[in-house]
């Protein structure tokens, strides 16, 4: 069996703020990761353990106090388009039409006319989003904004694709709706996908593996590997034990002392 290559490796990462009161605030401690290529990963936690501090230095956003990141064995030291992001809220330009976000990456890179409609045309397919290509933003929505948001990262063909509780802000069954159509995404191009999510539920439907993060500072307490095959089914009895086991350790994490 072909060993799998490891996309992303994250060793000894800290990362310290400085308070308003000039306290300095240590959010991650020696975190370390390991993400082979093309695997789903989700990371769950207490809330404020550094979850999305960790993605944004990943993708370059912010600046690690000490650590390194590698990316293919290749030190990562700035941004790049081989790692894209998705956020929380959208972040779609408003006076653009749904296609023209989408291919905003390939204009920042000077791709002709012809790409650009190419590369449109597929993912808007792969999001089933083709009758609103002319849509603008505020015509759509949260679950399409949301899908346009995926689409966008991958036309801009990243190797791995960081994204912050991109469901958190949708209603509960079109979480659902969009975690399902996420995962067909992914079946279909394989990208590496690393996810925050606080929802135990939502990491068990859509991971490989799941990484729980200790309360502040934060750091991997464990990994998990979901050996459920998928179409994964909720009422699956090691869907429901896998919950209340990681359910029990961020309990321990946010209540003890």
């Amino acid at each position: 069996m072909k060993k799998a290559k490891t996309c992303l490796k994250v060793e000894s990462l800290s990362k310290d703020f400085l308070s308003e009161n000039g306290k300095v605030v240590n959010a991650l401690d020696e975190t370390n990761i390991d993400v082979e290529e093309n695997d789903f990963v989700c990371i769950v936690g207490p809330s404020g353990c550094g979850k999305s501090t960790l993605l944004r230095i990943i993708a370059g956003l912010e600046k690690a106090t000490t650590g390194k990141i590698y990316h293919y064995g290749k030190e990562l030291k700035e941004p790049t388009r081989d790692i894209g992001m998705v956020f929380q809220q959208y972040s779609l330009l408003p006076w653009r039409t749904v296609e023209e976000n989408i291919v905003l990456g390939l204009e920042f890179r000077n791709k002709s006319k012809k790409v650009k409609s190419e590369v449109a045309q597929n993912f808007l397919e792969m999001v089933d989003m083709v009758e609103f290509r002319n849509a603008y933003p505020f015509e759509l929505s949260g679950g399409m904004q949301q899908r346009v948001a995926i689409a966008r990262a991958l036309a801009n063909d990243p190797k791995v694709i960081l994204m912050d509780e991109p469901f958190g802000a949708l209603d509960a069954y079109t979480r659902i709706l969009m975690q399902r159509e996420l995962l067909n995404i992914w079946e279909k191009n394989r990208k590496t996908i690393l996810f925050i999510t606080h929802s135990v539920d939502e990491a068990i439907y859509l991971a490989d593996k799941i990484m729980i993060m200790s309360r502040r500072p934060g750091k991997i307490r464990e990994v998990i590997d979901v050996d459920i095959s998928r179409p994964r089914d909720r009422a699956n009895s090691t869907y429901g034990k896998m919950a209340n086991y990681i359910l029990e350790i961020l309990e321990k994490e946010t209540f003890n002392d």
